[in-house]
């Protein structure tokens, strides 16, 4: 470890209040320590970072990051804390932070524990700490499958949003001591079953997930919740195995792909179909992932099965053969407006497709179309491309023109400036507040669970499936905004002087930029460009800072604009300084 560099203090408190060590007095503790092993200098030197108002469930607290970020940029020898739950009460979360810690090579010291891992006694319980951590996380997830265990014995539901083609209902049985055993099973909606067999028929006949989607878009068939079926929702639907019937070829499947199976082979009659549990593996704040499926626990559900096993097996077979030929996105794209060119008519994003073929300059020549008219094949929307090359070069030519007028120019900047970093602080905070209740709803369902097998068979039971599925609920609206608010903050992360520097380079954006690279073109242009809108003939391009909100037409329209700071509209009709003046309306085609 470090035997030089700067002691670093820091202290917390869960809440304003006169009871326990308050943050004043932990942090004079930690300096009389730093005075007796380090010296009177480092004591005056420490830095301190404070965080009050938190709590130590979690390490989500902004001045413990903003110290965390600051230590691999400083020559940091030691971390002094009062006490070891003033970082966290979390021992899994401890112990990262240890691992974490040791790798950067500062150390750690809580006083009133006597903790150091300066010393060997304090690297052994450090080990020591990560062992109970790791035994706590093995404890957990072996309880939980224990219980999933017992529940798929049931075959029940156990909430969530019922699959397409069901809808969950509660029933309720006597048992042998004459107890009312209540729980949840899924029961069929034939008119949705018909559409769940008939997007299997059309899979199978195509062959293709962007085919079958074409052909329900083109009719008119819209998931259970009245939206437009994506080739993800089609994916999910027909890697779902609620719908295969348990009959031998389910049997068979299962037995070879070596999953949990909670179900005798007398069990597969041919009519229920299968229940899995522990199929995904649900990360806070991201999309949720399918497990291997050797670590499924599959029974025999006590719903009606929708697909033949010899059918549900052989779907399977073609999206994983599909999988390497699914679309990539080109590496070599030289698109600008890719993300902020949308259609017009529908509202969806318009994507570039490339071509071939050369133009005069040498380069390949690509359109901009709406990915609906796209997955649609003109039937829903039936957008004109746009020439990508043409609407590149002349809104390069208009953000040319802007930079021109450097007080109207800094004032747009200083405006987008405003919206990109002002509310930084607000979203970060939030983004913890959410994780904050994530992780306690998750902590409550597994409570919940865990608890759901000792109540088979009592009132409580039914309520508590309840409990769940409410609670779920909640959690995917949870993670929702947390989505939302992450991609929000990632691409609009700007510090000061990057910022600053922007401004630098866009001041003499007419003169650099044709040495620009094709990143920093779209990064200049997403500095003050907010949207640009194709309506077919015409693009409206929306600046940052600009309260105009463009009216989405069932046709398109030939309002032409860019709409500026002021709301009033600059000449954008197209022409370049390119010889022979081209008007925007050539480029459709």
């Amino acid at each position: 470890m470090k035997d030089t560099g700067q002691i670093v203090i820091y202290s917390r408190k869960s809440k304003f209040t006169g009871k326990g060590e308050s943050i004043e007095n932990q942090i004079e503790m930690c300096k009389q320590y730093i005075r007796l092993h380090f010296g009177e200098k480092a004591a005056g030197d420490a830095l301190v970072y404070e965080d009050e108002g938190f709590s130590g469930g979690n390490l989500e607290r902004p001045q413990f990051k903003k110290m965390m970020a600051e230590a691999k940029e400083k020559d940091v020898q030691a971390i002094v804390v009062y006490r070891l739950d003033r970082i966290s009460r979390n021992i899994g979360d401890f112990a990262k932070l240890i691992e974490k810690l040791n790798d950067m090579r500062i150390d750690f010291i809580s006083i009133k524990e006597q903790f150091d891992t300066a010393s060997p006694m304090g690297r052994a319980m450090m080990y020591i700490s990560s062992v109970f951590s790791q035994l706590e996380r093995e404890t957990i997830a072996e309880r939980i499958r224990d219980n999933m265990h017992e529940l798929s014995k049931t075959g029940r539901w156990l909430g969530g949003v019922p699959p397409t083609g069901y809808r969950s209902e509660s029933v309720s049985s006597v048992t042998i001591d004459g107890k009312t055993k209540k729980a949840c099973k899924l029961r069929a909606i034939p008119e949705e079953l018909s559409l769940v067999k008939l997007i299997f028929d059309k899979f199978l006949e195509t062959g293709s997930l962007t085919k079958t989607e074409t052909y329900l878009l083109q009719n008119g068939y819209t998931t259970k919740n009245g939206k437009q079926f994506t080739r993800f929702a089609i994916k999910g639907l027909l890697s779902n195995p609620v719908y295969m019937i348990a009959d031998e070829f389910a049997y068979n499947y299962l037995t070879e792909k070596d999953v949990d199976l909670f179900s005798d082979k007398s069990e597969f009659d041919g009519v229920h179909g299968v229940m899995a549990y522990n199929r995904t593996l649900q990360q806070p704040g991201k999309a949720n992932k399918i497990k291997p499926m050797e670590e499924w626990i599959v029974s025999v559900g006590k719903h009606e099965g929708a697909i033949e096993g010899a059918t549900w097996i052989k779907v399977q077979s073609l999206l994983e053969r599909n999988k390497s030929k699914s679309y990539k996105k080109p590496r070599s794209n030289v698109a600008l407006l890719s993300g902020l060119l949308v259609c017009g008519n529908c509202g969806d994003y318009m994507r570039p497709k490339t071509s071939q073929r050369l133009n005069t300059k040498g380069e390949p020549i690509y359109t901009y179309l709406c990915s609906t008219k796209e997955r649609s094949r003109c039937h829903i929307c039936n957008m004109k491309n746009c020439n990508g090359n043409i609407l590149d070069a002349d809104i390069i030519e208009q953000i040319k023109s802007l930079s021109e007028d450097h007080s109207d120019f800094f004032r747009q900047l200083e405006r987008s400036k405003r919206i990109l970093t002002g509310d930084r602080q607000e979203y970060d905070n939030e983004i913890a507040q959410l994780k904050n209740k994530i992780s306690e709803n998750e902590t409550e369902i597994k409570g919940i669970v865990s608890a759901l097998g000792k109540a088979a068979g009592t009132a409580a039971e039914d309520y508590m499936i309840q409990q769940i599925d409410e609670l779920h609920q909640k959690g995917e609206s949870i993670k929702r905004r947390l989505v939302e608010l992450e991609e929000l903050t990632t691409s609009n992360t700007w510090s000061e002087m990057e910022f600053d520097l922007l401004a630098q380079m866009l001041s003499t954006f007419k003169n650099t930029v044709d040495e620009m690279t094709v990143e920093q073109k779209r990064t200049a242009l997403r500095t003050i460009v907010k949207q640009v809108i194709w309506d077919g003939q015409d693009a409206h391009v929306v600046l940052f800072g600009s309260d105009y909100k463009y009216e989405f037409p069932e046709t398109p329209i030939g309002i032409k604009g860019i709409e500026a700071e002021n709301g009033e509209k600059e000449n954008f009709d197209g022409t370049a300084e390119r010889g022979d003046a081209e008007p925007l309306r050539e480029y459709s085609k």
